[in-house]
Protein backbone atom coordinates (compact mmCIF):
# COMPACT_ATOMS: atom_id res chain seq x y z
CA UNK A 1 0.00 0.00 0.00
CA UNK A 2 1.69 3.22 -1.33
CA UNK A 3 2.24 5.96 1.67
CA UNK A 4 2.89 9.07 2.39
CA UNK A 5 7.38 9.59 3.33
CA UNK A 6 6.76 12.50 5.25
CA UNK A 7 5.31 14.52 8.28
CA UNK A 8 3.90 17.48 8.63
CA UNK A 9 5.49 18.95 12.23
CA UNK A 10 4.26 22.32 11.16
CA UNK A 11 2.39 23.74 14.41
CA UNK A 12 2.69 20.34 16.23
CA UNK A 13 6.25 19.69 17.69
CA UNK A 14 9.81 20.96 16.26
CA UNK A 15 11.58 17.76 17.53
CA UNK A 16 9.29 15.24 15.55
CA UNK A 17 11.22 13.86 12.65
CA UNK A 18 10.40 15.20 8.86
CA UNK A 19 10.62 11.92 7.78
CA UNK A 20 8.67 9.00 8.68
CA UNK A 21 10.19 7.02 11.69
CA UNK A 22 7.77 3.77 11.20
CA UNK A 23 8.50 3.75 6.98
CA UNK A 24 10.34 0.45 7.68
CA UNK A 25 6.86 -0.79 9.34
CA UNK A 26 4.45 -0.83 6.84
CA UNK A 27 2.62 -3.82 5.16
CA UNK A 28 0.08 -3.95 2.84
CA UNK A 29 -2.99 -4.03 5.05
CA UNK A 30 -4.46 -0.15 5.31
CA UNK A 31 -7.37 2.36 5.09
CA UNK A 32 -8.14 5.64 3.77
CA UNK A 33 -10.36 7.71 4.74
CA UNK A 34 -10.91 11.40 2.90
CA UNK A 35 -13.44 13.87 4.26
CA UNK A 36 -13.28 17.59 2.07
CA UNK A 37 -9.61 18.95 2.90
CA UNK A 38 -9.28 15.83 5.87
CA UNK A 39 -7.64 12.75 5.84
CA UNK A 40 -6.53 9.58 7.98
CA UNK A 41 -4.50 7.27 6.67
CA UNK A 42 -3.70 3.78 9.17
CA UNK A 43 -1.31 1.14 8.17
CA UNK A 44 -1.95 -2.13 10.39
CA UNK A 45 1.92 -3.73 11.33
CA UNK A 46 2.38 -6.59 13.72
CA UNK A 47 5.52 -6.76 15.71
CA UNK A 48 6.26 -10.15 18.10
CA UNK A 49 9.06 -11.19 20.45
CA UNK A 50 9.79 -14.32 22.02
CA UNK A 51 9.18 -15.29 25.50
CA UNK A 52 13.34 -15.40 26.48
CA UNK A 53 14.04 -12.65 24.86
CA UNK A 54 14.62 -9.30 27.29
CA UNK A 55 12.33 -7.13 26.07
CA UNK A 56 9.61 -9.45 26.72
CA UNK A 57 9.58 -7.81 30.61
CA UNK A 58 8.96 -4.71 29.55
CA UNK A 59 6.04 -5.10 26.61
CA UNK A 60 3.78 -7.14 25.54
CA UNK A 61 4.88 -10.69 23.37
CA UNK A 62 2.58 -9.60 20.43
CA UNK A 63 2.04 -6.03 19.33
CA UNK A 64 -0.82 -5.08 16.26
CA UNK A 65 -0.24 -1.51 15.87
CA UNK A 66 -1.70 1.21 13.27
CA UNK A 67 0.18 3.71 12.42
CA UNK A 68 -1.68 7.00 11.11
CA UNK A 69 -1.44 10.03 9.40
CA UNK A 70 -4.06 12.27 10.59
CA UNK A 71 -4.62 15.77 9.02
CA UNK A 72 -7.23 18.92 8.28
CA UNK A 73 -10.25 19.91 10.28
CA UNK A 74 -12.43 16.70 10.33
CA UNK A 75 -9.70 14.15 11.18
CA UNK A 76 -10.85 13.14 13.91
CA UNK A 77 -13.82 12.03 12.07
CA UNK A 78 -12.01 10.29 9.54
CA UNK A 79 -10.11 8.73 11.99
CA UNK A 80 -13.15 6.53 13.72
CA UNK A 81 -14.20 5.20 10.12
CA UNK A 82 -9.79 4.02 10.06
CA UNK A 83 -10.24 2.79 13.57
CA UNK A 84 -13.36 0.56 13.05
CA UNK A 85 -11.86 -0.82 9.98
CA UNK A 86 -8.90 -1.83 11.88
CA UNK A 87 -10.76 -2.78 14.56
CA UNK A 88 -12.93 -5.63 12.47
CA UNK A 89 -9.78 -6.59 11.14
CA UNK A 90 -8.09 -7.25 14.45
CA UNK A 91 -11.28 -9.55 15.48
CA UNK A 92 -10.70 -11.89 12.72
CA UNK A 93 -7.10 -12.09 13.54
CA UNK A 94 -6.61 -12.10 17.18
CA UNK A 95 -7.54 -14.62 19.87
CA UNK A 96 -10.34 -12.47 22.36
CA UNK A 97 -8.73 -11.90 25.71
CA UNK A 98 -5.05 -12.70 24.90
CA UNK A 99 -2.94 -10.53 27.46
CA UNK A 100 -0.28 -11.55 25.88
CA UNK A 101 -1.38 -9.37 22.96
CA UNK A 102 -1.99 -5.52 22.90
CA UNK A 103 -3.54 -2.92 20.17
CA UNK A 104 -1.31 0.38 19.94
CA UNK A 105 -1.68 3.27 18.07
CA UNK A 106 1.55 5.49 18.46
CA UNK A 107 0.80 9.69 18.55
CA UNK A 108 2.73 12.65 18.23
CA UNK A 109 2.31 13.64 22.20
CA UNK A 110 1.44 17.56 20.89
CA UNK A 111 -1.38 16.33 17.87
CA UNK A 112 -4.42 15.52 19.82
CA UNK A 113 -5.89 14.56 16.55
CA UNK A 114 -7.83 11.27 17.21
CA UNK A 115 -7.64 11.66 20.83
CA UNK A 116 -11.28 11.25 21.44
CA UNK A 117 -11.90 7.99 19.07
CA UNK A 118 -9.23 5.96 20.68
CA UNK A 119 -10.86 6.72 23.98
CA UNK A 120 -14.13 5.89 22.67
CA UNK A 121 -12.72 2.30 21.57
CA UNK A 122 -10.85 1.30 25.22
CA UNK A 123 -7.90 2.64 24.65
CA UNK A 124 -5.33 4.56 27.15
CA UNK A 125 -2.21 6.72 26.70
CA UNK A 126 0.16 4.19 28.58
CA UNK A 127 3.28 4.90 27.19
CA UNK A 128 5.56 8.33 26.37
CA UNK A 129 8.89 8.30 24.64
CA UNK A 130 9.95 11.72 26.35
CA UNK A 131 12.79 14.26 24.97
CA UNK A 132 14.63 16.85 26.82
CA UNK A 133 16.80 18.87 24.74
CA UNK A 134 20.69 19.80 25.73
CA UNK A 135 19.57 23.64 26.46
CA UNK A 136 16.49 22.67 28.07
CA UNK A 137 17.00 23.40 32.59
CA UNK A 138 15.63 21.13 35.04
CA UNK A 139 13.98 22.02 38.27
CA UNK A 140 16.83 23.98 39.77
CA UNK A 141 18.81 22.25 42.90
CA UNK A 142 22.28 20.72 43.19
CA UNK A 143 23.73 17.78 40.73
CA UNK A 144 24.96 16.44 43.54
CA UNK A 145 23.06 15.27 47.32
CA UNK A 146 24.53 14.84 50.52
CA UNK A 147 25.83 11.48 51.47
CA UNK A 148 25.05 10.24 47.44
CA UNK A 149 28.23 8.63 45.80
CA UNK A 150 28.01 7.23 41.75
CA UNK A 151 30.23 5.02 40.47
CA UNK A 152 30.44 2.89 37.71
CA UNK A 153 28.49 -0.68 37.84
CA UNK A 154 31.36 -3.05 38.49
CA UNK A 155 30.77 -6.79 37.24
CA UNK A 156 30.96 -7.80 41.19
CA UNK A 157 28.07 -5.45 41.65
CA UNK A 158 25.92 -7.77 39.28
CA UNK A 159 23.79 -8.94 42.14
CA UNK A 160 22.95 -5.28 43.55
CA UNK A 161 22.30 -4.67 39.70
CA UNK A 162 19.87 -7.18 39.19
CA UNK A 163 18.38 -7.26 42.74
CA UNK A 164 17.44 -3.17 41.70
CA UNK A 165 16.31 -3.88 38.07
CA UNK A 166 14.05 -6.87 39.44
CA UNK A 167 11.90 -4.03 41.87
CA UNK A 168 12.24 -2.15 39.03
CA UNK A 169 10.45 -4.40 36.60
CA UNK A 170 7.64 -5.43 39.15
CA UNK A 171 6.78 -2.06 40.27
CA UNK A 172 6.23 -1.19 36.59
CA UNK A 173 4.24 -4.11 35.65
CA UNK A 174 1.25 -2.65 37.75
CA UNK A 175 0.84 -0.05 34.85
CA UNK A 176 -0.24 -2.27 31.96
CA UNK A 177 3.20 -2.94 29.64
CA UNK A 178 5.82 -4.36 31.94
CA UNK A 179 4.91 -8.48 32.47
CA UNK A 180 5.75 -10.57 35.52
CA UNK A 181 7.48 -13.49 33.86
CA UNK A 182 8.82 -16.21 36.14
CA UNK A 183 12.65 -16.19 33.69
CA UNK A 184 12.63 -12.75 34.52
CA UNK A 185 15.71 -12.52 37.30
CA UNK A 186 17.64 -14.68 34.77
CA UNK A 187 16.85 -12.54 31.65
CA UNK A 188 17.88 -9.73 33.85
CA UNK A 189 21.15 -10.93 34.91
CA UNK A 190 22.40 -11.95 31.53
CA UNK A 191 21.79 -8.70 30.16
CA UNK A 192 23.53 -6.94 32.89
CA UNK A 193 26.04 -9.31 33.24
CA UNK A 194 27.32 -8.32 29.00
CA UNK A 195 26.45 -5.00 29.91
CA UNK A 196 28.84 -4.44 33.00
CA UNK A 197 31.52 -6.41 31.55
CA UNK A 198 31.67 -3.83 28.65
CA UNK A 199 35.22 -1.15 28.65
CA UNK A 200 32.83 1.62 28.32
CA UNK A 201 30.41 2.40 31.57
CA UNK A 202 26.46 2.37 30.66
CA UNK A 203 25.75 1.54 34.32
CA UNK A 204 26.01 3.02 37.13
CA UNK A 205 25.10 2.82 40.90
CA UNK A 206 24.52 5.93 43.38
CA UNK A 207 25.43 5.50 46.84
CA UNK A 208 23.47 6.94 49.80
CA UNK A 209 26.14 6.68 52.61
CA UNK A 210 27.78 3.64 51.52
CA UNK A 211 24.37 1.85 50.48
CA UNK A 212 23.72 0.96 47.11
CA UNK A 213 20.19 2.26 46.62
CA UNK A 214 20.12 3.61 42.62
CA UNK A 215 20.89 2.15 39.42
CA UNK A 216 20.90 4.06 36.38
CA UNK A 217 21.46 3.00 33.10
CA UNK A 218 22.23 4.95 29.73
CA UNK A 219 22.55 4.69 25.76
CA UNK A 220 25.10 6.55 23.48
CA UNK A 221 25.22 6.40 19.14
CA UNK A 222 25.69 4.02 18.41
CA UNK A 223 23.99 2.35 20.60
CA UNK A 224 20.75 4.48 20.35
CA UNK A 225 20.38 3.62 16.20
CA UNK A 226 17.05 2.30 16.96
CA UNK A 227 15.45 5.43 18.47
CA UNK A 228 16.94 7.67 16.46
CA UNK A 229 14.38 7.88 13.71
CA UNK A 230 11.67 9.14 16.00
CA UNK A 231 12.92 12.64 17.03
CA UNK A 232 14.56 15.57 14.86
CA UNK A 233 18.28 15.84 16.24
CA UNK A 234 21.85 13.68 14.67
CA UNK A 235 22.85 12.70 18.30
CA UNK A 236 20.89 11.29 21.29
CA UNK A 237 21.54 9.72 24.45
CA UNK A 238 18.86 7.57 25.90
CA UNK A 239 18.20 6.65 29.20
CA UNK A 240 17.37 2.91 29.44
CA UNK A 241 16.19 3.18 32.95
CA UNK A 242 16.71 4.54 36.01
CA UNK A 243 15.99 3.22 39.44
CA UNK A 244 16.00 4.17 43.67
CA UNK A 245 15.02 2.02 45.91
CA UNK A 246 11.92 2.71 47.99
CA UNK A 247 13.87 3.21 51.17
CA UNK A 248 15.81 6.16 49.45
CA UNK A 249 12.89 7.61 47.70
CA UNK A 250 13.18 11.63 48.14
CA UNK A 251 16.36 11.37 48.98
CA UNK A 252 18.05 13.68 46.15
CA UNK A 253 19.34 9.61 45.07
CA UNK A 254 16.96 9.89 41.51
CA UNK A 255 17.83 13.31 40.81
CA UNK A 256 21.27 12.79 40.89
CA UNK A 257 21.61 10.42 38.99
CA UNK A 258 19.35 11.75 36.41
CA UNK A 259 21.75 15.09 36.40
CA UNK A 260 24.58 12.41 36.47
CA UNK A 261 23.27 11.11 32.86
CA UNK A 262 22.62 14.43 31.45
CA UNK A 263 26.69 15.81 32.56
CA UNK A 264 27.55 12.49 30.65
CA UNK A 265 25.25 13.67 28.02
CA UNK A 266 26.66 17.36 27.89
CA UNK A 267 30.14 16.17 27.62
CA UNK A 268 29.57 13.24 24.82
CA UNK A 269 28.21 16.05 22.86
CA UNK A 270 24.33 14.82 22.50
CA UNK A 271 21.86 17.13 21.36
CA UNK A 272 19.07 15.60 23.31
CA UNK A 273 18.46 13.25 25.56
CA UNK A 274 15.70 10.36 25.33
CA UNK A 275 13.62 8.03 27.34
CA UNK A 276 10.16 5.66 27.56
CA UNK A 277 8.14 5.76 30.88
CA UNK A 278 4.93 4.47 31.32
CA UNK A 279 2.02 7.63 31.88
CA UNK A 280 0.20 6.31 34.99
CA UNK A 281 3.34 5.83 36.85
CA UNK A 282 2.65 8.11 39.88
CA UNK A 283 6.60 8.82 40.68
CA UNK A 284 7.88 8.24 37.36
CA UNK A 285 6.06 10.58 35.13
CA UNK A 286 6.18 14.14 37.61
CA UNK A 287 9.96 13.05 38.67
CA UNK A 288 10.92 13.21 34.92
CA UNK A 289 9.58 16.35 33.58
CA UNK A 290 11.38 18.04 36.65
CA UNK A 291 13.88 17.03 35.02
CA UNK A 292 13.19 18.74 31.77
CA UNK A 293 11.64 16.58 29.91
CA UNK A 294 8.25 16.21 28.07
CA UNK A 295 6.59 13.82 26.08
CA UNK A 296 7.07 13.28 22.31
CA UNK A 297 5.59 10.47 21.05
CA UNK A 298 2.63 9.10 23.37
CA UNK A 299 1.61 5.73 22.88
CA UNK A 300 -1.94 4.49 23.41
CA UNK A 301 -2.92 0.96 24.32
CA UNK A 302 -5.17 -1.55 25.00
CA UNK A 303 -4.77 -4.73 26.05
CA UNK A 304 -5.61 -7.64 25.30
CA UNK A 305 -5.87 -6.26 22.09
CA UNK A 306 -8.87 -8.05 21.12
CA UNK A 307 -11.83 -8.05 24.77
Amino acid sequence: MATEQTLDTSGTDSLLPTSDPFADWYGDTGWRRETGDSVAHGVAVRSEIAANDCDSLWRVLVEHRLLTRLAGPLAGECFADVLAQWEEHLSALVPRSDWEQAAVVPRPSRDPAGSAELLRHGFAPVRVLAVRPADRLAAPGPATQPGVRIRPAEPADLDTAVALSLRLQRYDAQFGLATPRPNAEGLLREALSEELRRGEPTAWLAELYGRPLGLLRIQFPPGTAWISPFVAVDRMGYVASLHVDEAARSSGVGSALAAHAHQLFDEAGMEAALLHHALPNPTSTPFWYAQGYRPLWTYWYRRPAVR
